[in-house]
């Protein structure tokens, strides 16, 4: 890892306590096509504003280098010819890691950390893929929206 890189202390995840609920207990997380990556981004801040209209808990990953780690094994094992990276969102300015990485200044309250994996050939349409990697509670734990209200 250089010096310049280092994950979060804290990575957060806003969504309906349904799906945080089986990301905490399986580990499971869909990743999305993006550019020609596929995607799986979080919040580096705890924030209330953050909640979208259907989102209703947010799962906090309190070790994210064991997080990370964990994600890019499992993820290798279902693409294997995938290359992954890591790394903050640049707003308003162009990311040394690329468009993916790269989102229009009105975006900066998201304070996003973004996992991505690319095909080292040419791929066709992308499609999400369903990553399982088991109980995340050792790392992570889950909180409901009113928790941060009160």
């Amino acid at each position: 890892m250089s010096a310049d890189y280092q994950r979060p202390a804290a990575l957060y995840r806003y969504g309906s306590m349904e799906v945080l609920q089986r990301a905490l207990e399986l580990g499971e997380f869909r990743l999305q096509p993006h550019e020609l990556c596929l995607t799986l981004g979080f919040s580096m801040k705890q924030d209330s504003a953050l909640f979208g209209a259907r989102q209703d808990g947010c799962l906090m990953i309190h070790q994210p280098e064991a997080f990370g780690e964990r994600l890019h094994r499992a993820v290798a094992q279902l693409l294997p010819n995938w290359a992954g990276i890591d790394g903050a969102v640049e707003y308003g300015k162009k990311s040394r890691l690329g468009n993916t990485f790269t989102k229009d200044i009105s975006h900066r309250h998201e304070q996003e950390w973004l996992f991505a994996w690319r095909p080292m050939q040419a791929a066709g349409l992308l499609q999400p893929v369903l990553v399982k990697m088991g109980d995340l509670r050792q790392v992570a734990e889950l909180r409901s929206k009113d928790a941060y209200l009160n």
